[in-house]
């Protein structure tokens, strides 16, 4: 196992299921300091306890990341209860399944934008002077929707790439400070968060459209996520149909659009 996290203070917001959860778990167990963020007590400190039995100190602090006034008490939590902040990983997320025809709310648009990309601007801008002084690591869970479109998910993958866009320029900005930028792309991710994606008319859509037996397991995710941190790599693309379809889509993008529809239709 890894050494890379021993001792470090980590943010890891979404921590209360899915990849944030098993990306807590894992540098729980490599001997990190978590502060661990979501909406749902409960859960949140069912994971905070799971990382101590694992081997890391761990608090939980309950957080909706679309209020940047509750990002900047996350960061304050960390600083009184660690005193820095090494690394932050922005996971937090919500789902969108729905043709932009059928949407009844438009509200979806914005509170998708909220979490999946400003959650992750107000978190970065609050701990980046944290980060600057201990030459941290910054990471971020996008998607591969976030480097091409895909059909039912216009706001989400348009959040995805808003979040590519501010933290490829940040990486740019930061150069020189120490401090690196991670982009982590997977596909579909089997973590049976059904309430998480909201349907047409705002609500939780209820039911999983993903094939979860299909799909890489949310621990897979986290392990290639720590992974990628440990490294300071730029940018990872999950999986070799990622890699093979962002290249197509410089060489044939209908192709693109027809098999991003495919694997929609298919829920894989």
């Amino acid at each position: 196992m890894s050494e890379t996290f021993r001792g470090l203070v980590a943010i890891v917001t979404g921590a209360s299921h899915g990849i944030g959860e098993h990306v807590a778990r894992q540098l729980a167990a490599e001997g990190a300091k978590l502060v661990l963020a979501a909406r749902r007590d409960a859960e949140l400190d069912a994971v905070a306890e799971a990382c101590r039995a694992a081997g890391g100190e761990a608090v939980s602090v309950a957080t909706d990341v679309a209020d940047g006034a509750q990002c900047a008490r996350l960061v304050e939590r960390a600083i009184a209860t660690f005193g820095r902040i090494d690394v932050l990983v922005n996971n937090a997320g919500v789902g969108m399944w729905a043709r932009v025809d059928e949407v009844r709310d438009l509200a979806i648009f914005e509170r998708v934008m909220r979490v999946n990309y400003l959650g992750a601007v107000y978190c970065t801008a609050h701990a980046l002077p944290h980060l600057k002084a201990s030459r941290g690591r910054i990471v971020c869970v996008s998607s591969l929707a976030g480097r091409t479109g895909v059909p039912l998910r216009s706001g989400y993958a348009a959040s995805k790439h808003a979040m590519a866009g501010f933290f490829d320029s940040l990486r740019i900005e930061l150069e020189g400070t120490g401090v690196s930028v991670t982009l982590v792309d997977p596909g579909f991710v089997g973590t049976g968060a059904q309430g998480r994606n909201l349907g047409a008319d705002g609500s939780p859509l209820g039911v999983n459209p993903i094939d979860v037996a299909a799909v890489m397991a949310p621990e897979e995710c986290a392990r290639i996520t720590v992974a990628a941190a440990a490294a300071r790599k730029r940018e990872v693309v999950m999986t070799a149909r990622g890699k093979i379809g962002l290249w197509l889509k410089l060489a044939a993008p209908g192709l693109v659009d027809r098999l991003a529809r495919r694997a929609m239709e298919r829920g894989t």
